[in-house]
This record gives structure tokens, sequence and C-alpha cells, in this order.
């Protein structure tokens, strides 16, 4: 599809069309053809119970899962419909030992297998594995809970650029420190592509570019994913931003961890999850992380204003800066990638 079509060579290539943030069509088509092939962050340690049922992209995909803890600690998805009638199994977090439908009794173990259903003795070739829930894949990343509705390449192919890139980070001390939802009148991609690259820092970021040094900012690109990473004053790493396609970004700092899960609502309309995990309480209010709140409120205005030009009549495409805007022409290949499949 020509469209799509985006030149592999940065220093000749344009940017997407404006129809891809402004076309109804190419919005609900990225549903299947990019969201339901990638993987999507879920949840983080999980606690406290066996049934932990979750809506993926709720107000996009829609899609009902169920995340299930067995007696060994195994984790497992499975669909959250009864195979019977459609009823949602499983309505709110809880502990139980199976899977039960309270709209005529259907019965399902932890793995999602069938084990009761009253009435069905005359019922011919019943039951068989159409009755089972469906298994939808799930991994679990330093107890980031990722599953899949029909992935395009497994997990590590999108997330192990990370280990590689922060092989000593500190994992296993994260905790849960917070979360905000904010809604950001402009299309998912937009929000996206202002991340993966720091050329607007000294514009919009006044405060943040006093803590870096813009001129040693760096980005490397991976298959599925990119990191940038921003260095102080005194060449030491400050920050790294990890863009994992299509729609999450981990920021690394001295602190911990602040997640964004970036969650399609409207062509004109986005919801991002903003998790807070902290593993070292005393680095909190110094750095490029100190202040996140003032660079999200900063983003969101200049990712609008772009929402409300790329409806210009005199806007198609634009081009892209070799040394600064890497990211973004790595981000548009990969939505080029998806959407022409």
């Amino acid at each position: 599809m020509k469209f799509f079509e985006i030149d592999p060579d940065i220093s000749t290539a344009s940017t997407l069309p404006s129809g891809f943030y402004t076309d109804q069509d190419y919005f609900e088509e990225s549903k299947e053809k990019i969201f339901s092939k990638t993987w999507q962050l879920v949840d983080f340690k999980p606690s406290g119970a066996s049934l932990f049922p979750h809506l993926l992209l709720q107000g996009f995909l829609n899609e009902p899962v169920l995340i299930t803890r067995d007696n060994q600690d195994s984790l497992r998805c499975v669909s959250n419909v009864c195979t019977h009638r459609g009823k949602i199994l499983v309505e709110k977090k809880g502990n139980a030992a199976v899977i039960k439908c309270g709209y005529h009794g259907r019965a399902f173990d932890l793995e999602g297998k069938i084990s009761n259903m009253p009435e069905f003795e005359l019922t011919v070739g019943f039951p068989s594995r159409e009755d089972d829930l469906a298994q939808i894949p799930l991994e679990n990343w330093n107890d980031f809970i990722f599953v899949a509705l029909d992935s395009a390449a497994p997990l590590a192919d999108f997330i192990s650029p990370l280990e590689e890139a922060l092989p000593d980070f500190d994992y296993e001390n994260l905790q849960f420190s917070g979360r905000k939802d904010y809604f950001v009148k402009s299309h998912w991609a937009l929000y996206c592509e202002n991340y993966v690259e720091g050329f607007h820092i000294p514009f919009v970021h006044r405060a943040l570019n006093r803590e870096i040094d813009y001129g040693n900012y760096t980005t490397e690109l991976f298959r599925y994913s990119s990191i940038q990473t921003a260095r102080d004053n005194h060449a030491k790493i400050a920050a790294r931003y990890v863009f994992v396609f299509p729609n999450l970004m981990l920021n690394f700092y001295d602190w911990g961890i602040s997640v964004n899960i970036v969650k399609p609502q409207k062509k004109d309309l986005t919801k991002i999850t903003y998790l807070t995990l902290v593993n070292n309480d005393s680095a909190l209010h110094s750095g490029p992380g100190a202040d996140l709140d003032t660079v999200e409120i900063e983003d969101q205005a200049v990712v609008e204003s772009v929402q409300s030009g790329i409806d210009s009549r005199f806007y198609d495409r634009g081009r892209y800066s070799p040394t600064r805007e890497q990211g973004t022409h790595h981000f548009h290949r990969l939505i080029s990638e998806f959407m022409r499949r």
C-alpha cells in the first residue's frame, strides 16, 4: 500500500501522511493490524488473588481476558468469556479454585479447561476443545505481565534490548508507588512519536533541558523498540527512555521507573495510564525524573496542538531530521510495516 511507504533512508524519507491520523478507517484497522499483533502490558506484580480480570485496552480493543494464578504461583491468561452463551465470567479480582459462570453454572479450572456443565448430559459430542476457554499468550518479564492476542513475534524480540542496555537495573526491589490516568486530545501515534525523539526538548521542556546535556543525547534503534539516553552535564547517564512498539514507554531514572501505557480511545482522543515504580526513594526529587507532571503537561499541550494542525488542508507530510528524529522515522516504518500486512 503506497500510502504507508516510508523510505528506509531517513535523509530522503517523508513522514506518514496526515490521513493516517485523521481517517477513521485507518484508526479501526490499527486495532487488528497493530495492536492485536503486539504485546500489551496489563499488570505489574499482581498479588492477593487467583483471578484477575482485565479488559485489554479498554475503550479500544475491549477484549476481556482473565489472568489466573494456581497453587504453584504460575500465571496464565485465558478468555474471560463463557463458551456457552458469552457471559463475562469474572467481574472483579478475587480468590477461587474454579472459574464459574454466573449465568448457567458452567465451570472451568484455572487453566481454562471445562470441568462441569449442568443439564448437558444429552448434548452430543460434549465437551470438546471448543468448550474450553481460549488460551492467550502471557509472559512475565521482571514482574511486568504482558499478554498478546496474536503477536507477530515473541516478547523477547520486543523487550530484550532493555536487558542489554540496563543489565544491572534493580527490578527485584521495585515497588508500586502510584497511578494516574490522563486524557490527551490527540491520535495515539502523535503522542508516541513525540516521545521517541528528543528534538523537541530544548523548545518544549526548558526545565528538563537544563538538567541534561542535549548535545550528548543519543537514540539507539532495535527491531521493535528504541532507547534514548540523556546524560547530565557531568556526562553521567541521567535517564533512559525506552519505547516498545506500539504503545509502551518505560522511563528509567535513579529512583526507579515511570511507565506510560498509551491507550487509544478515538482517533483524536488517547488515554495515558501512568505508573510509578520506585526502588530508591532518596533519588526521587532530583534529576530529569524529579518533575514528571510538568513534563507530561508540556508534552500533552504540544501534541494536542499538532492534532489541530494535521487537520489543515495545507499539511500532509513532513521531512525528518537525520540527526534528531531517528526514533520517529523508526516508529513510522513500524506502523507502515504492520498496516501493510
